[in-house]
């Protein structure tokens, strides 16, 4: 008796681990896809492809983005898929919060502020995991990234500690209790996930976004590039409307009936296009809540 249940016992397994090996590798938990769809959403709300894929010249998904000229030396935004020997394929969540939340690499070397992590520290741990699985359900590129081009001083990371020191404060970021939720999540959605005060803010002497001068835009923006002032005073988006606001980051159109420059155009190809249009209403409540700041600049191409 004894036999011959071991022998049904060791059947049954058989027939299970069988019916293992047949199931593809890609099915999923409804819990997983779930997972996958929200950082699929934060994956466009923050923007990631337009940075780490070099479209310009066709390059794979995230294997590297193009080059960006800014007055301190040329950054290469590296690849970021899952491989292993050249992407990020091993970092642990671990690893993935401690980048986007302290600027730190896993072998505990400080990376350059022109990767955002003084906005992405903002998000909360729940949204980082969920855009680092969904950044490995992607294909994997072996391709390793290309080198910055800096001077030799700045190639010391010692010295982005004293970065931090003056211009990073670790998130995540919290709501404030004296406003609605739709100004909170528009401010969530804007401050940490869609960075945008880092293009539209002007730089201090140390690199860092002058926050007194926030969203008036900037005269030294990537590649050179003059980047709007998009406060809610006449020189910026004073006579727009939070539906104009809107409808400019769902299709590039402005109420004027012109679109948006090449810069910005990248931004909603990739991203806020893919918002739910209750996202971009909040973010164009938060936008024109700002307060307005008078600077004129020329309109970046």
């Amino acid at each position: 008796m004894t036999t011959r249940l071991a022998h049904g016992i060791a059947s049954g397994v058989s027939f299970l681990f069988a019916i293992l090996l047949v199931i593809p590798a890609s099915a999923q938990s409804p819990a997983d896809k779930e997972q996958l769809r929200r950082g699929e959403y934060i994956f466009h709300a923050a923007d990631c492809y337009s940075c780490h894929t070099d479209t310009e010249h066709h390059g794979p998904e995230l294997a590297g983005g193009a080059p960006i000229k800014t007055p301190v030396g040329t950054f290469y935004p590296p690849n970021i898929t899952p491989d292993a020997r050249f992407g990020i394929g091993g970092w642990s969540d671990a690893d993935f919060i401690r980048a986007l939340r302290e600027g730190v690499s896993p072998d505990g070397h400080n990376f350059y502020p022109v990767f955002p992590y003084g906005s992405f520290t903002k998000m909360s741990d729940r949204d980082i995991l969920d855009l680092k699985a969904y950044i490995f359900s992607l294909p994997a590129v072996s391709a390793p990234s290309h080198p910055h081009e800096l001077p030799f001083y700045l190639r010391w990371r010692l010295l982005v500690s004293g970065w931090k020191i003056l211009n990073f404060v670790e998130g995540p970021l919290k709501p404030d209790p004296t406003k609605d939720p739709k100004w909170n999540r528009g401010r969530y959605l804007a401050e940490a996930l869609a960075h945008c005060s880092e293009c539209h803010s002007p730089r201090t002497i140390t690199m860092g976004i002058d926050r007194s001068a926030a969203y008036s835009g900037n005269p030294s923006g990537p590649d050179g590039k003059t980047i709007p002032n998009i406060t809610p005073d006449d020189s910026g988006i004073g006579s727009w409307s939070e539906s104009d606001v809107a409808y400019a980051l769902k299709t590039g159109a402005t109420p004027d009936g012109d679109v948006l420059g090449s810069f910005m155009g990248d931004v909603i190809e990739h991203g806020t296009r893919y918002l739910t249009d209750d996202d971009r209403a909040a973010i164009a409540h938060y936008i024109k809540s700002v307060p307005p700041i008078h600077r004129v600049l020329r309109t970046a191409d």
